[in-house]
């Protein structure tokens, strides 16, 4: 029977990328696994696209949370480890998400009892956000950030490759401090490090099923999620000149946005970018912040004659504001390339219902 595995973890800590890598890793050296991608909009996920177009074996479940959509999991665990004959199957929740380990693991457990191998339920966590949570700078954030890591039974400190050894073992021991429930495996899923431990940790440990009291629902929740919103727009771009750079394109967009987001006074901790010509070729940017640069993930390697462009990105920012801000930057700077615009999808709203 194989595991199945849920990674939570704030935006912006690699959820995608450590799927991604960790996926054809275990595939390559241990047996075959697989990837479901979930968000709260309606299908064609940035993530699963660039997860197909990277070559993992990956889906997606969009719409809700899979923690209120429990018979469409189980449907699609049932075809992976039975049909596709996977060994471990990830899946991610939306980075706002807390209470999965109530409300996918417990639910499983107890709906669908030796049905399903459970690996330890399974945080990430990158630099940054350790940073900001060991000097206390957390802020309107904290309540989401904590409850994510005190549900952990296993902590991933991600994009290890950012750290020295000193400052890299000051983050793995406050972790170790601050979550005793939790062990500790350090990685760079962009390098490839640590994906072996990782590996072992998955298969071979097993969740724990404690329940600790995070307020699920209560005013702290509620004060949290009331400040988020998320969108989502894909469309397609029909470029004009022969020597247009889509890279620079997505960058530009995300620069653009991180600049009105921050005179606006609201922050977006997670923004991705992607887009992909019909040959395969596809660039990825991603934007972490107001105060940190953009991250040129993958660039086209030559110039593009037609785009399918998706933005999936999550603020802390009302929707109304946050959908004026993401409508201006995609149109002021396709216009900027003389792009001609097809919008087949966008949405718009706001986490705190």
């Amino acid at each position: 029977m194989g595991k199945f595995a849920v990674f939570s973890g704030f935006l912006g800590s690699g959820k995608t990328t450590t799927m991604m890598a960790l996926t054809k890793y275990f595939t390559v050296h241990h047996g075959k696994a697989a990837m479901i991608s979930n968000d709260l909009g309606q299908q064609s996920l940035a993530d699963n696209k660039l997860a197909n177009l990277a070559g993992c074996n990956a889906s997606e479940l969009t719409g809700e949370c899979i923690c209120y959509q429990t018979e469409n999991l189980v449907e699609r665990l049932d075809n992976l480890f039975d049909q596709d004959g996977c060994e471990l199957v990830i899946s991610d929740i939306p980075g706002f998400g807390v209470g999965a380990l109530e409300h996918v693991y417990h639910t499983l457990h107890e709906k669908y009892p030796g049905r399903f191998r459970l690996a330890p339920f399974t945080v990430l966590v990158e630099p940054e956000t350790v940073e900001l949570l060991r000097t206390d700078r957390s802020g309107d954030l904290a309540y989401i950030l904590k409850t994510q890591l005190v549900e952990a039974d296993l902590i991933v400190l991600n994009k290890c490759d950012l750290l020295d050894a000193e400052h890299r073992q000051t983050a793995a021991d406050y972790l170790k401090e601050t979550y005793p429930q939790a062990e500790i495996v350090v990685i760079s899923a962009l390098k490839g490090e640590g994906l072996e431990d990782l590996s072992q940790a998955l298969y071979r440990g097993t969740a724990s099923m404690h329940r600790p009291d995070i307020g699920y629902g209560g005013p702290a929740f509620g004060a949290a999620m009331g400040k988020m919103s998320e969108y989502y727009i894909q469309y397609h771009a029909v470029v004009c000149c022969n020597d247009f750079d889509g890279t620079a394109y997505l960058q530009d967009i995300a620069q653009r946005i991180q600049a009105t987001v921050r005179a606006a006074g609201c922050e977006i901790p997670h923004l991705k970018l992607l887009a992909w010509e019909p040959e395969g070729a596809y660039a990825k940017v991603d934007l972490l912040g107001v105060e940190r640069p953009v991250e040129i993930n993958h660039r086209f390697d030559r110039p593009c004659t037609q785009l399918a462009v998706m933005l999936n990105t999550s603020a802390a920012c009302p929707a109304s504001k946050l959908d004026d801000i993401m409508t201006e930057a995609v149109e002021t700077v396709s216009r900027q390339y003389q792009l001609e615009l097809m919008i087949f999808k966008k949405e718009c709203f706001g986490m705190g219902g």
